[in-house]
């Protein structure tokens, strides 16, 4: 996986207009990574996809995250930084590709959720999501449903698989200056990057076009220069 230029970045952005947030996210990734094969990619593991995407938008945007809260009790205003090695979450050891749990006479096989699974899973639910990642349910020696699974069972499994991807679901832990109120907040990165590229993208268009428009140079040209440089120009002409 690489860092992405300006223009790859455009492009990434520009494609992913109206794309749900799974494709934006392996929009991203297939990016960063053309040497591996797209496939391949959407079958990661859904916290091994968001480390990733931490890296990336580490080497593009910058290791420090700043983000906004409101506490939940006073509504007071929360405003927080962190940075992005902070937020690696890595299980004490990889995963194999199946996974398996007894649980109240049940044995069951499952596998990690990936961004296929999220992607078809779509309003279904935890529930949806589960059945997809079940690979074989079994009680006394007879196969059983997916669907047929006791709730208490799936959510052993479900357990399971938190445990066994934390970086899957991210939890911030805040606290409230005001009224000293502490809660959890989970942290997506897809939706967290994506909106930062959207306000990076509105910025550089407008550069662009000012630059495109005082010195007459195509919109290759300026992507292809640094921000250092693309900066200074723009000071030559006001701004």
């Amino acid at each position: 996986m690489r860092s992405l230029s300006a223009a790859e970045l455009l492009a990434v952005w520009e494609r992913g207009q109206g794309q749900p947030p799974v494709r934006k996210a392996l929009l991203l990734l297939e990016a960063a990574a053309p040497d591996e094969p797209p496939e391949a990619l959407a079958a990661l593991p859904v916290g091994q996809r968001d480390a990733r995407l931490l890296r990336l938008r580490a080497w593009t945007l910058g290791a420090r995250l700043d983000s906004l809260a409101a506490c939940p009790r006073c509504g007071e205003p929360l405003e927080f930084a962190f940075e992005a090695d902070d937020l690696l979450a890595m299980p004490a050891a990889e995963p194999p590709a199946t996974l398996s749990l007894r649980s109240d006479g049940y044995e069951v096989a499952f596998r990690l959720p990936n961004s296929l699974d999220l992607a078809h899973a779509g309003d279904g639910g935890e529930r949806a999501l589960l059945e997809r990642c079940l690979v074989q349910v079994r009680r006394r020696g007879k196969d059983v449903p997916a669907a047929r699974l006791p709730d208490d069972v799936a959510a052993a499994v479900i357990d399971a698989m938190a445990e066994a991807d934390p970086q899957a679901e991210v939890r911030l832990a805040l606290s409230c200056p005001a009224c000293s109120h502490a809660w959890q907040s989970t942290f997506d990165i897809v939706s967290y990057f994506w909106k930062e590229i959207e306000a990076w993208a509105e910025r550089l268009l407008y550069d662009v076009h000012r630059l495109a428009a005082a010195y007459g140079w195509t919109e290759a040209d300026i992507l292809a220069m640094s921000a250092w440089r693309r900066q200074r120009y723009l000071n030559l002409i006001g701004g």
